[in-house]
């Protein structure tokens, strides 16, 4: 899959998917809670874990926007430090990757 087509499809349908899990982390998060105290400490709990995911969803959400603007700009697919093209293989496992293999062992 060396289509850079292909790569923006793959993209764009993550960051909407991710959009879409935001969204409802958000509609979850900002729901009245509950009064009795023992389902409040399970509500803040899992509050906590929404926080989290929510959170790494954002972080992968701003790596695929910069990816869709490297597309843009004819510069996906080089690493964004040594500017040696990423393998397929790479790509293939994660599209939003910045950089090449090398570079993300230093």
């Amino acid at each position: 899959m060396n289509d850079i087509t292909a790569y923006e499809k793959i993209l764009r349908d993550r960051q909407r998917e991710l959009q879409s899990r935001l969204s409802r982390i958000d509609d979850d998060l900002g729901r009245t809670k509950e009064q009795d105290s023992d389902d409040r400490a399970t509500e803040s709990e899992n509050d906590e874990v929404l926080e989290g995911l929510g959170q790494a969803g954002q972080e992968e959400l701003r790596a695929i926007g910069a990816a869709l603007e490297r597309i843009d700009k004819g510069t996906y697919g080089l690493c964004v430090h040594c500017g040696q093209p990423i393998s397929s293989k790479r790509l293939e496992a994660v599209p939003y990757a910045p950089l090449c293999e090398d570079c993300m062992g230093r």
